[in-house]
């Protein structure tokens, strides 16, 4: 049996949106799509379902489509599908969140605590729908960002577009190197910028040689050069830690600021 994308659903909005998107992602990998509803289990209940299944239908008739209620907290009961299930699919914010907030409690209490992706899903009509053709990933150096980028170069082969990887890099703080470096002579003592990203990308462009991938190195912080990639994307995707000894992952000033910021829909992708 394949395994399905789940969808949350409470009846704004934003959860609509997050239906239409899911309804397209799941004919884009040919999986079922699941609509979780987590409430009072009554008539309101029901009838939400059945417009957001019928919303379903309308946006995507070839998917294979089914609907739950559960009276359970509605982070929690997500999270408990989540642990079999190709993806997440929330909104950006659900009814009962405070007017200002950028990202509702139970789309940020779901990327934290996810077993497998979760897509909050935000920014325009043209970006929810995929029609800039371009799908970007955050690269940091080291491990964390592995599965984020085998994610991405999955996304953008499916959608038949371009994959942008961009990798952001500072000077540390205290560490000015010696006397007439520059910034980017100072990291490249290290680890050059352009060699963390061919490191990163060499083996999934092996795997999806079809995926047309161009690289962007940034000096300055990552949260900003990912937003600033963001603004032509369809998709943007960014790897999380999982918290040593605790439930749950490490969402980082870059995650929270991408997760409440970012002019498209965004992809938390756990480590594995």
């Amino acid at each position: 049996m394949a395994v399905p994308l789940v969808v949350g659903i409470d009846g704004s909005e934003a959860s609509l949106e997050a239906v239409d998107w899911a309804a397209d992602e799941a004919l884009r990998h040919d999986v079922p799509l699941h609509l979780l509803h987590a409430a009072a289990v009554d008539q309101e209940a029901s009838d939400l379902v059945a417009a957001a299944s019928e919303r379903a239908r309308r946006s995507a008739p070839a998917v294979r489509l089914s609907s739950e209620v559960l009276s359970e907290d509605a982070a929690s009961a997500l999270v408990d599908k989540g642990r079999n299930a190709l993806a997440l699919v929330v909104g950006s914010r659900g009814l009962g969140d405070l007017a200002g907030l950028l990202l509702g409690s139970v789309s940020l209490a779901v990327a934290a605590h996810a077993d497998c992706p979760v897509v909050v899903v935000r920014g325009g009509e043209e970006q929810r729908h995929g029609r800039l053709g371009c799908v970007v990933v955050g690269v940091e150096d080291g491990e964390g960002s592995g599965t984020a980028v085998q994610f991405a170069f999955r996304e953008a082969q499916v959608r038949r577009c371009r994959l942008v990887a961009v990798h952001a890099w500072s000077v540390p703080v205290g560490n000015p190197g010696p006397p007439g470096l520059s910034g980017y002579a100072l990291q490249a003592l290290d680890r050059p910028p352009e060699q963390v990203l061919a490191d990163a990308l060499r083996g999934p462009a092996e795997r999806y040689p079809e995926v047309p991938v161009s690289s962007e190195v940034a000096e300055g912080p990552a949260r900003h050069a990912l937003l600033h990639a963001a603004s032509d994307a369809d998709l943007l995707v960014v790897g999380a830690r999982r918290r040593h000894g605790h439930v749950g992952l490490q969402l980082g000033l870059v995650n929270h600021a991408v997760l409440h910021h970012a002019p498209c829909p965004i992809a938390v992708v756990p480590q594995i």
